[in-house]
């Protein structure tokens, strides 16, 4: 028979993980733009930020597999989504750095950032405005320093209302998901302004400007048949950056990494967070 004691110790800890996996939502805020964002964990914190034109919902199972490795992680969304609101036209990648520093600032500790696609490019240029709130940057299925343009040509198909649904699946095969895996529950969630304005932030923004992603150590998670990052490029930013930079590939996947294989990418991201001095 269990202790009394024991029993009410099982359901203290019990309470205390339920309390640790319950997701908080928060507001963050800067000049004129507020960031709405989901917190749950505890531990060192992460930050997920979403690929163009997304917000963080697919990031769901990545960030469950996180906390249960001991991380703190926070899903903002990116301004236009859900309570996120802030200027739309006239912006940089700098402005939306911003957005993502406001977050760190109000949790109080310096954090792993890790970008998805686009936000990898802003998760670069917060590790290069921000230094001293990024321990580490994660690429998650970041393009080569020449990606091929002729992509966004299926981009705007995906976000095409007038497309039909099976060009939308063509074109999601082509960019974003490997032989073998689904990208039927990608035909949703876009935000076609949000990506609008997310691609003239980029262009107002310099390469030069975010490329190095400051002095944080970088986690370079590749999917395998990613057509944004040609496998002779697999090396470009260990053969700039050195020991900066640490390469992981994940098979079987494409430019939707975390959709495809959330459990690796969070393993790959905790795996290497834990080798961080802390």
């Amino acid at each position: 028979m269990r202790h009394p004691y024991q029993a009410t110790a099982c359901l203290a800890l019990a309470v205390a993980m339920n309390s640790s996996m319950a997701a908080q939502e928060l507001i963050a805020s800067h000049a004129t733009t507020n960031i709405a964002y989901s917190v749950q964990g505890s531990g060192p914190l992460v930050v997920l930020i979403a690929s163009l034109g997304r917000g963080t919902a697919e990031f769901d199972t990545l960030a469950k597999r996180l906390v249960e490795r001991g991380y703190l992680v926070a899903l903002p969304e990116p301004r236009g989504i859900g309570r996120s609101s802030g200027p739309m036209e006239n912006i940089s990648l700098h402005d939306l750095a911003n957005d993502y520093a406001s977050v760190i600032t109000a949790q109080g500790s310096p954090a792993i950032v890790a970008g998805h696609a686009y936000g990898q490019w802003v998760a670069r240029t917060l590790a290069t405005d921000h230094p001293e709130l990024v321990r580490g940057t994660v690429l998650i299925a970041a393009g080569s320093k020449q990606w091929p343009r002729e992509l966004l040509n299926e981009i705007a198909t995906i976000n095409d209302p007038a497309a039909h649904r099976d060009q939308k699946i063509a074109s999601l095969r082509v960019a974003f998901f490997a032989v073998g895996n689904d990208p039927q529950p990608w035909l949703e969630g876009w935000h076609p302004a949000v990506a609008r304005s997310q691609l003239a932030a980029e262009k107002r923004t310099a390469q030069d400007h975010w490329w190095a992603g400051g002095s944080a150590p970088i986690l370079d998670l590749q999917a395998d048949t990613d057509p944004f990052r040609p496998e002779a490029s697999r090396l470009e930013m260990k053969e700039q950056f050195g020991a900066r930079v640490t390469v992981r590939v994940v098979p079987n996947s494409s430019h939707a990494l975390p959709a495809e294989k959330p459990l690796q990418v969070a393993d790959a991201i905790a795996d290497w967070a834990d080798q961080l001095d802390r």
